[in-house]
């Protein structure tokens, strides 16, 4: 379109202007502007703080936070918390808190806040310490510096104490000071920095006592320290006191005295009396008793105290000696001695010893040869009669006046009475009695022509020299229980095997020889099986101690008699045995025995009890019968006779079995029954037991 005013004015020149349709292209989209305000942000942002706290007021917990003391200051320092009055708005999780308050100890601590709606968080402060101050008064509330003062024990110094620093709390305080009763009483330190002051008062220890003599200047003397003069009045600690009151001239004055804190007392007045004269008496020889006037008062030399101004009788007696009389008059402490000889009474008495050359000693004085007349107090006596390889006489001999006497003496060499001195017969702590044998040369074994000899029996001389002691019987169950209280010996067909008098059986080798230790060692004796962890390993044949008797001891006491005859059998050298002659497999026994004496009745179907039958000939019992017995030896072979003669033979040193000798109540035959009869084993059996012995002391 074209504006006309700017156009010349021509009209045939003039555009019609026609309307056209037009339609504007699609548009991709309306913008819609919208200018952002101060007050829009202001607005936001207020939104989000009210929905913030509405957030958070509505999610966090309420948490009061309860101190000791109630007023202590709380301060939140770490964790975001809002206080309302008393309590916190706080979510849950964990918050730094510091508490403090006047007189405490600030805290820095840490409270974790949970899930609970409202909570409570308690918290006490520690107190900080106190200052105590502490002073003590005497009589009269006068100051007593230097009195030691501990709290519980601990020493915190002395008198006057200023401003202690003392954590708070109960405590026990003590005083101590000389001559003042101690101070005990429990205290309560507040502490918070709190001033206290403490001013008990000591009580005095002591006591005035007053004392007072006639005549005056008598020294005070108080367990033995000397205090004073009297008259006087004194401090004397609590307690008891020998008071003496002594002044020249007169006799001391003694009792005891009890004095008690803060009891002054005044004692009596104390009349001396004139002190007694002093005597010294002696004699010659001493030892003679002294009365005085009538008066027993001990022997001489003796220091006596008399009244001042009196004639005293002095009698002097001692046995063998004429009786002496003094008279002694004393003046008030004057020291007199006097020496009284006493008159011998003597008579005459007889010697007569054996052997001639022996010496006579009277109370160890050498008086020459035994054999004289001698001539000897009326008084007891001490007479030794000595000669050297001879055990000396020693007698106490009081002679009479006026008698003939006379004494024999026999000296005997030690040798004899080392003889004289040895015990026949010995008895176990057990119960076992043992009788002394002195065994002599004999032949061991039996020889081929020997009917019932077997091949260990081989003939050989055997020597004992050693005397020993031998138990007449076999170890009971009761002796060996005494041992060993469980042990039981069992039973057979029937019939017990386990009485306290029967023999114990079911017993091992081993346990024969730890029973024997074990009597030792309850007699105080050295033992003589040597033990390790419960084993015998070895022995010690020098040993004085129980023991089992060896083979060649027990075949000799079986089957000699005292004239060194030697015998078959225990009983002699009949055979078959008579009757009641011992316990052996009789007629009662065929039903479970294959060997067994015929006709034979001893009255008992296994073990009797020990000593039921006769004993042989050297007074033994059950040496044949009964039950067999273990012997001390390691089993072993024996060669023939030769010019070799056995000791003391002790066994072979090593083996396995162990020597069994004797028969018992299972064998019936004249093979076992023969005192030459050797057996082995290593296991217990319920006819095997065993008996002591014991070599003779030096």
């Amino acid at each position: 379109m074209q504006d006309s005013r700017n156009t010349p004015d021509h009209d045939d020149d003039i555009d019609i202007i026609t309307p056209v349709d037009f339609t504007p292209p699609p548009a991709a989209g309306r913008r819609i502007g919208l200018r952002l305000r101060w007050y829009h942000v202001a607005l936001m942002v207020a939104l989000l703080i009210v929905a913030g706290a509405a957030w958070f007021v509505l999610t966090a917990r309420s948490v009061f936070i309860d101190t000791t003391p109630p007023m202590a200051s709380v301060e939140i320092t770490e964790g975001f918390a809002v206080r309302v009055g008393p309590r916190y708005l706080m979510l849950p999780g964990d918050y730094g808190v510091t508490l403090s308050a006047p007189g405490y100890h600030t805290s820095d601590t840490s409270v974790t806040v949970g899930e609970q709606q409202a909570q409570t968080h308690p918290f006490e402060l520690q107190p900080m310490h106190g200052f105590v101050s502490i002073s003590v008064s005497g009589e009269q509330q006068q100051p007593l510096p230097g009195a030691r003062v501990t709290l519980d024990g601990v020493d915190i110094g002395e008198t006057p104490l200023i401003n202690v620093e003392i954590e708070p709390g109960e405590y026990q305080l003590q005083i101590r000071m000389d001559r003042y009763l101690p101070y005990d009483q429990p205290i309560q330190v507040t502490g918070r920095l709190v001033e206290q002051s403490l001013t008990p008062t000591l009580d005095p220890a002591w006591a005035s006592i007053s004392f007072n003599t006639t005549p005056a200047g008598a020294d005070i003397i108080a367990n033995g320290e000397l205090l004073g003069v009297t008259p006087a009045t004194i401090d004397l600690l609590q307690g008891v006191y020998d008071v003496t009151l002594k002044r020249a001239g007169f006799k001391a004055w003694q009792d005891d005295l009890q004095v008690s804190p803060g009891e002054d007392v005044a004692l009596p007045d104390v009349a001396l009396e004139a002190a007694d004269g002093l005597v010294f008496i002696r004699s010659e020889p001493g030892n003679a008793n002294v009365t005085i006037n009538g008066e027993y008062r001990g022997q001489t030399p003796l220091e006596v105290s008399l009244p001042p101004g009196e004639t005293h009788e002095v009698r002097l007696f001692r046995t063998g000696f004429e009786t002496a009389v003094r008279r002694v008059t004393t003046s008030a402490e004057q020291e007199s001695d006097i020496t009284i000889a006493l008159e011998p009474v003597t008579s005459l008495v007889r010697i007569i010893a054996q052997p001639a050359d022996a010496e006579l000693y009277v109370d160890g004085e050498y008086r020459g040869s035994a054999n004289q007349t001698v001539e000897l107090l009326a008084a007891s006596q001490r007479i030794e009669i000595r000669k050297e390889g001879y055990v000396a006489y020693t007698s106490n001999f009081t002679s009479r006046p006026g008698l003939d006497q006379e004494i024999r003496v026999q000296l005997k060499t030690e040798e004899q009475a080392r003889l004289e001195s040895i015990e026949p017969v010995i008895t176990t702590v057990a119960g076992q009695t043992l009788d002394l044998h002195y065994p002599s040369r004999f032949t061991m074994g039996a020889s081929r022509r020997e009917p019932g000899r077997r091949a260990n029996e081989t003939l050989r001389d055997v020597i004992l020299e050693k005397p020993f002691y031998l138990s007449r019987n076999l170890v009971t169950n009761e002796q060996f229980k005494q041992f060993r209280p469980d042990h039981s010996s069992g039973v057979i067909q029937g019939q017990s095997l386990d009485l306290p008098r029967q023999p114990v059986v079911q017993v091992t080798w081993q346990d024969a020889a730890l029973y024997s230790n074990w009597l030792s060692e309850r007699e105080g004796l050295d033992p003589f099986y040597t033990v390790v962890d419960g084993q015998v390993t070895g022995f010690n044949p020098q040993s004085t101690g129980y023991r089992l008797p060896t083979e060649a001891e027990w075949e000799w006491a079986s089957r000699t008699d005292e004239q060194d005859n030697s015998f078959r059998f225990p009983w002699g050298d009949a055979w078959p045995p008579s009757e009641q002659i011992g316990n052996f497999a009789d007629e009662s026994t065929s039903a479970f025995l294959g060997q067994y004496l015929r006709g034979y009745n001893d009255s008992y179907l296994a073990s009797s009890n020990v000593g039921s039958f006769p004993a042989n000939a050297r007074g033994l019992y059950d040496m044949g019968g009964n039950v067999s017995e273990w012997m001390h030896d390691v089993y072993g072979a024996v060669s023939g006779l030769s010019s070799q003669v056995d000791v003391d033979p002790l066994g072979p040193e090593e083996g396995r079995y162990r020597t069994i000798k004797g028969s018992s109540w299972m064998h019936g035959s004249i093979v076992e029954l023969r005192a030459s009869y050797r057996d082995f084993g290593e296991q217990a059996r319920n006819d095997l037991g065993f008996r002591v012995a014991r070599y003779l002391g030096e």
